[in-house]
Parts: structure tokens; sequence; C-alpha cells
């Protein structure tokens, strides 16, 4: 049976890349390996695994990649730390959990 991935690596500059593969271990090396310098882990390596799912089903990874690469730095780092409670907390909303702006001063009391 053939396995596919939906990844999260964390790049040197602490930004996430969401990628999809057939073989993660080889696409982990090549993002190391610096081989394509259009590349957005080019000049952001090394990179390190963060998180994985397996699937059987090459559209369902693909689909998996592109739902979490439309989530916030917070939603992903919710998902990497298995943190289930708040992983559905960011998932209400966006209005009124998504900017983390106090209402009531304008003042930003956290980040994305």
């Amino acid at each position: 049976m053939k396995y596919y991935y939906t990844y999260i690596v964390e790049c040197s500059d602490g930004s996430f890349y969401t990628g999809m593969t057939n073989d993660l271990e080889r696409r982990i090396n090549e993002h190391n390996a610096g081989n394509k310098p259009d590349s957005y882990t080019y000049d952001k390596r090394p990179v390190v695994l963060k998180w994985f799912e397996i699937c059987t089903n090459p559209n369902e990874a693909i689909q998996i990649e592109k739902q979490v690469k439309g989530w916030s730095r917070r939603k992903k780092i919710a998902l990497i730390e298995e943190n289930w409670d708040k992983l559905v907390e960011y998932s209400k909303n966006y209005t009124q959990f998504g900017n983390n702006i106090d209402k009531s001063n304008g003042s930003s009391t956290g980040s994305d």
C-alpha cells in the first residue's frame, strides 16, 4: 500500500511550511539540502519536522495540506502540540477569536 503524508516543518526563522509528499524522509532531506533556490525553505534552513498525517489517498493528503495552509499560526501550533481544546477554540468564528484584540482598548493580547 502506498502512503502519502501531509506535514508541517518549522524553519530556522520560526515560520512554518506545510507540504505533502509520498516519501516524508526524502522530502525533509530535500528541504534541508536546499536544491531549489526559489523554494520557500531555501533560505530558512535547517527545517525540523513538527507534525505529519499519513493518508492512503493522495487527494485526501492534498485536501489536508490545503486546509492546514489556511490556518493561523496559533492553530498550527495547537495541532503540533495536540492541544485539541485550543484547536477547537481557534476553529470558531475568526471575528470572535481570530485576532486576539481586546475590543475595549484595541490592544493586542497575543499574536498568531
